[in-house]
């Protein structure tokens, strides 16, 4: 089973194959798998959604909308406020777990409680798949917010996350290398340069929309209409490229 980090992007901006739910093909897939082993028909895909407050209902609407467009299942979808936690609870008896956008910091505080668990479910096999803020926080060290380094702009500051200076935090740990999301389309492939350089991270990736970074078995696989754009930190500056296109 795979780690899916998808960079983000509303299927009502998609165009072509992208808005069939393409990102969502191969870990619906491995939720089916694990469910057939429990002796499922359908996969049970939690979905933990946090904030929105008045398009809270239409944020969980369209994410179930567009898991059941891409293949049968049956999606779960939990949410809480900004500033609340999920309990243990929405963990119980699933085949796959999908981490929605919007807010990062409140995501990594709402799941936070979760971190163990879901490592433990994870090492056991199952599928993962992060959606912008999902995917952030999915690192060991999570870029969560800031548009600047001691003061200096390094991204929009509309990115910022409610933050100033660029936050770098314990994660989830799912993967080792920090993730940046929305790159080509927010402009956030510098943040992840930015701090790089800076040694705040020691690299990592940057995934544009309606793409999916698929991290398993020990090998990397992009899908969708976009690139993931890998930086690495080089002893004479930053190497910056792409994995996919």
């Amino acid at each position: 089973m795979s780690i899916h980090l998808i960079g983000g992007g509303r299927a009502e901006d998609a165009e072509g194959y992208s808005s069939a739910g393409e990102v969502y093909e191969v870990f619906l897939a491995e939720a089916a798998a694990r469910a057939s082993v429990s002796g499922r028909a359908l996969a049970r895909v939690a979905v933990l959604l946090v904030g929105g407050g008045e398009d809270a209902p239409f944020y969980a609407q369209a994410y179930r909308e567009q898991l059941l467009r891409t293949a049968p299942c049956e999606p779960i979808v939990m949410h809480v406020a900004e500033g609340e936690s999920f309990a243990s609870a929405v963990l119980t008896d699933i085949d796959g777990l999908l981490i929605g956008g919007g807010h990062t910091p409140s995501y990594l505080e709402a799941v936070m409680p979760l971190f163990d668990e879901i490592r433990l479910l994870v090492a056991d096999g199952l599928p993962y798949a992060g959606f912008s803020a999902g995917s952030m926080i999915a690192s060991d060290r999570a870029i969560i917010g800031g548009w600047q380094i001691g003061g200096v702009p390094v991204c929009p500051e509309e990115t910022g996350e409610d933050l100033d200076e660029l936050t770098v935090v314990e994660g989830l740990g799912l993967v080792d290398l920090a993730i940046d999301v929305h790159a080509a389309q927010w402009g956030t492939l510098s943040r992840l340069i930015a701090a790089t350089e800076a040694g705040l991270v020691d690299g990592g990736v940057a995934i544009d929309e309606f793409t999916v970074l698929i991290v398993g078995d020990g090998e990397l696989r992009v899908e969708g209409s976009g690139s993931v754009w890998k930086v690495t930190a080089e002893e004479n500056g930053v190497l910056v490229g792409t994995l996919g296109a």
